[in-house]
Parts: structure tokens; C-alpha cells; sequence
């Protein structure tokens, strides 16, 4: 009796196996979106830049799983296991073949507002430009490039898009990763009879005169290095700004630091040049 029962069962199941492969894949694979979706939503939503980037990646990631569930609900009505995994594995072959750049770019986005290397406002160096970060989209960067059109680091106006997918073989170099204020330098060369310690000090007011305010909140004094070259001493002043700021402030320490010197006696500015001494034949070089 229990053994005609079971082939009654099996020989139903088997008549309808297809029918019920076909509903428990779709079933499996609509409580893994449904469940997923709502958890990765609420997680997206804390950490993106803009509500608008969620609201494209979810359409994005709902049509996928729509594709993956339609495309597996007709392989598994086959009835065929065997079919079914073998389906599964050309499938994500040729997504992860023909898809390689979005997919890429998405996983950037991914990696852009989870790890943060990077945000909305700061200066970056990636793939060669110099630009301040004005958008961060799902498929691009968006900088506001900083020179190209000039020597220095003044924003040129021009919109500059990385495409995220590149992310991942570029070295990126952001000048405010941690803090808001970077080092930066003047130099200014000296012949080699001027008194060194006049030219430290004036560098140094200079310095205190024009970053007063950036001293005041970071506790880091502004300090001058030295250094021999062929025609005299170049002095390096070196203090803190905010990168945005850098060309401004330079240009204002090397005009004041021009002014102080002119009107000092005891220090004077070298240039490249070349002195001949010529002494008659059989005389002493006297200098």
C-alpha cells in the first residue's frame, strides 16, 4: 500500500516537475530580491552623496534581477536540473563578459561612497588632472579642473568626467584625505654674502603676517630650509594652506616677501649669472 503511494506521488511529481521546478526558482529568487533589496536600499541611503544616485541604482539592480528571474523561470520549466545550473553558469559568463564596464563602474560607486577616498568638494589628482570634485555620479566623476589652461592651480572652468570604471587602475591623490590643509612653499634665492638669518626672519613674518588665521587653528608655525645652489642660497618657506587657497596665498607671500627684501640692505636676491675674473700674467688673483 505505502509503496503504491509513493510511486503515485512520484509519478505525479514527475508529470508536473517542470511546473514546480519552474515556481520554487522563481520563489527562491524573488524572496532573495525582495529581502536583499530592502536592506541594500536602506544601507545606499546613508551612505550616498545624492538620493537621486540611489534611485538610478535601484532601477538598475531591480531590472537586473527581473532578467535573472525571467530567464531562469524558462530554463527551469524544462524540468531539468542538470540544464538549469549549466544555464546559470553561461549566463553570468556572458553577463560578466559583455557587462565588464558598467559592472566595473557600478563597483566603483560602490567603492567611492563605502570607503570614501573621495567626496563632494575636495582636491584630487587621478589620471593626470588636478580638479576639485563637483559630482559623483554612478557611471562618472565629475571635476572642476584646476589648471590645464594655466601653469598654476587656478580652476580653469572646465567640466572634466572620469569614467568610474577606470577608478581602479588610477592612483588617486587627494589633498584633503584627512585634513583641510596642505604644505606648501615659496622659495626665494639669496646671494651667498647675505645675512641668512635676516632673510629667515623677514620670510617668517611674512609668513605669520598672511596665515595668522591658519596658524591660530592648526598650531603648526611656518619654518624656513636652506639650501646650496650654484649662484647662492635658496631659502624655502614653507607653511600651511588650504589647498583651494594655495595659488592666492603663494602669490601674496612671494609679492610681500619682494617688498620686505628691497627695503633691506643686509640681504639681496641672486639670479643665475656667470663672473669672469682675469688676472694679468704673472700676477696674484686678488678678489
Amino acid at each position: 500500500m505505502l509503496g503504491d503511494i509513493l510511486n503515485l506521488i512520484s509519478g505525479f511529481i514527475g508529470g508536473y516537475w517542470g511546473i514546480i521546478l519552474g515556481i520554487l526558482t522563481i520563489s527562491i529568487l524573488w524572496g532573495g530580491y525582495t529581502i536583499t533589496t530592502k536592506r541594500l536600499k536602506n544601507f545606499l541611503t546613508k551612505k550616498a552623496y545624492k538620493p537621486d544616485n540611489v534611485q538610478y541604482f535601484m532601477l538598475i539592480w531591480r531590472y537586473v534581477w527581473l532578467a535573472i528571474v525571467l530567464i531562469f523561470a524558462v530554463i527551469s520549466f524544462s524540468g531539468s536540473l542538470v540544464a538549469l545550473g549549466i544555464s546559470a553558469a553561461f549566463l553570468g559568463m556572458i553577463l560578466g563578459w559583455s557587462l565588464q564596464a558598467p559592472v566595473t563602474g557600478l563597483a566603483a560607486w560602490l567603492m567611492i561612497i563605502l570607503i570614501r577616498p573621495f567626496k563632494i568638494g575636495d582636491r584630487i589628482i587621478i589620471s593626470g588632472i588636478i580638479g576639485d570634485v563637483k559630482d559623483i555620479t554612478l557611471t562618472h566623476i565629475i571635476l572642476n579642473q584646476v589648471g590645464g589652461t594655466t601653469g598654476g592651480e587656478e580652476k580653469s572652468g572646465r567640466g572634466v568626467l572620469i569614467p568610474n570604471a577606470t577608478l581602479f587602475q588610477q592612483v588617486i591623490c587627494n589633498y584633503t584625505l584627512d585634513n583641510k590643509y596642505i604644505l606648501d612653499e615659496v622659495g626665494v634665492v639669496v646671494t651667498f654674502d647675505s645675512d641668512l638669518n635676516e632673510a629667515e626672519s623677514m620670510l617668517l613674518d611674512v609668513a605669520h603676517e598672511l596665515t595668522a588665521d591658519i596658524i591660530r587653528e592648526t598650531g603648526e608655525e611656518p619654518f624656513v630650509r636652506a639650501v646650496l645652489i650654484d649662484w647662492g642660497v635658496k631659502m624655502h618657506l614653507r607653511y600651511q594652506t588650504m589647498a583651494t587657497d594655495r595659488q592666492r596665498l603663494s602669490s601674496d607671500i612671494a609679492k610681500r616677501a619682494v617688498q620686505k627684501f628691497n627695503e633691506n640692505k643686509r640681504v639681496e636676491f641672486s639670479y643665475p649669472h656667470t663672473e669672469i675674473l682675469y688676472s694679468p700674467k704673472g700676477e696674484k688673483l686678488i678678489r
